[in-house]
């Protein structure tokens, strides 16, 4: 059963939420306050949370940071009554995994629902293999989600990392924009081009010598992204 955190103000939506949850069989957990369910969400552990942007005493994008900074990486599904472009961006830029604008239609509610437990499952397996990457003193370590540099360690984002592992698991392999987001960002859509480079842009900051010579991650241009294939690269399995 899959354990769900619900933080929502508005009672209607909670209700209809509700139903529908319990229907796909999950176990349920509600906050209607933004810093009751910031707790809740670093005190246990659920599958998904579902998470309103606009919350009395802390809002939605304060806690999805938040949870993010203390490397709490359960799937986040927000919600919320602002369309505009900028606030959809803002919330994926947090670390949301998805995003879902008032009003929705329940069936598409459902649908991003098992989407993101589907991807779970997917990423369970992936993290079995527990990959570690070594190009000379980077070092990308997937089952400790850890990157080091000689003795230095590099901190990065959930999707920071991600997007350096997809990239550093299969070099010289270009991804144009829109696959990344699919791969990293689990779900398809248009118009967030600008996500993908913003995410390149700092991962680069970070892991990168030399910003106007990169080494590790490559521009096709007219295309995308790629890790450099001329580099010498170990896969290892962790211990």
């Amino acid at each position: 059963m899959k354990r769900v955190l619900l933080i929502e103000d508005d009672l209607h939506i909670k209700e209809l939420l509700e139903i529908h949850l319990k229907d796909l069989g999950c176990e349920l957990t509600m906050a209607m306050d933004g810093k009751v369910g910031y707790t809740l969400a670093t005190k246990e552990q659920f599958d998904l949370i579902i998470l309103d942007i606009m919350l009395p005493n802390k809002d939605g994008l304060e806690i999805c940071r938040d949870l993010r900074a203390h490397q709490i990486l359960t799937p986040i599904l927000m919600l919320t009554a602002r369309s505009e472009e900028i606030d959809k961006i803002m919330g994926l830029e947090t670390g949301a995994d998805d995003y879902l604008t008032k009003p929705f239609s329940v069936r598409e509610f459902i649908a991003r629902v098992k989407a993101i437990f589907r991807r779970m499952e997917m990423s369970k397996g992936d993290k079995e293999d527990k990959a570690l990457l070594k190009i000379g003193e980077l070092i990308i370590d997937h089952a400790k989600r850890k990157v080091v540099d000689g003795e230095e360690r590099i901190e990065l984002t959930p999707k920071e990392f991600d997007l350096l592992y997809l990239l550093a698991s299969n070099p010289g392999k270009s991804y144009s924009r829109d696959r990344l987001l699919t791969l990293v960002w689990g779900y398809e859509f248009e118009g967030y081009e600008h996500t993908v480079n913003s995410h390149i842009n700092r991962l680069r900051a970070k892991v990168e010598k030399n910003l106007s010579n990169p080494q590790y991650i490559l521009t096709t241009w007219g295309v995308g992204y790629r890790f450099n294939d001329e580099l010498e690269i170990t896969k290892n399995l962790a211990s």
